[in-house]
């Protein structure tokens, strides 16, 4: 599945490259939900909230209301969780929260799978230099995510696995981490970071993995329908 990206700072779409440095922006998220509406599922990331610099909430809300999302960025208490499902996302994507000091904050994820469900969490694991980075990609835990993806299995759906070293870059992704990440675990497995393409979403999609992106869209680097027309194609594939 390829699923398109809506990353929102100052009441604006827009796109970053390794979550520091703001590549463009495009003023409405209603523009990109048009041009989406041929997807499935589209991916809302606030990133002002994920920075602790505020909130995009009536963005959000409004773009849950009228599509299938998986929704992300600051989302660091089960109430948050719950608000962002009642306003009609899909699924929540958890990163900083799900990491305690030194390891997995179990207390926390479990009682997010029993207040939202397993089934409504995709948990991050994003990386930079090898090891799991929270805060808006700002802080490493010191982990890898082939070292704690099995432990948090029980707590989420699937997990979204963004390679940061290559984020906006436009210069490709690593096939061969997300190749090795796809062993460690039977979960939904969304990549994203680098993703520039059709031969990365052919080699992802081959593996089993879905594919978030967004730079490359919003370029034109990727044609959106292309795109969708690949999309159709993969969903009617036996």
């Amino acid at each position: 599945m390829i699923i398109p990206c809506i990353d929102l700072m100052d009441g604006k779409v827009v796109q970053l490259i390794q979550g520091r440095e703001k590549a463009l922006e495009v003023q409405t998220s209603e523009e990109m939900l048009r041009k989406f509406a041929s997807f499935p599922q589209i991916q809302v990331i606030d990133l002002d909230a994920a920075m602790g610099k505020g909130s995009n909430d009536r963005i959000v809300e409004d773009v849950a209301s009228k599509a299938t999302t998986r929704v992300g960025g600051g989302v660091r208490t089960v109430e948050r969780a719950q608000q962002l499902i009642e306003q009609g996302a899909y699924r929540v994507i958890v990163g900083t929260s799900a990491f305690a000091q030194g390891g997995i904050n179990e207390g926390f994820l479990d009682e997010l799978a029993s207040s939202v469900g397993v089934e409504r969490i995709v948990i991050a694991l994003d990386s930079k230099g090898g090891r799991v980075v929270v805060k808006g990609w700002q802080q490493s835990t010191g982990l890898t995510a082939t070292n704690v993806m099995r432990k948090l299995e029980p707590y989420c759906s699937g997990f979204l696995c963004t390679y940061v070293d290559k984020e906006g870059m436009m210069q490709g992704t690593d096939l061969d981490w997300f190749a090795e990440l796809r062993k460690w675990t039977r979960h939904e497995l969304t990549a994203a970071g680098g993703i520039t393409t059709m031969e990365d979403i052919r080699a992802l999609t081959a593996m089993g993995i879905h594919c978030a992106v967004g730079m490359a869209i919003y370029t034109g680097r990727l044609n959106l329908d292309e795109l969708a027309a690949f999309q159709s194609t993969a969903i009617q594939a036996p």
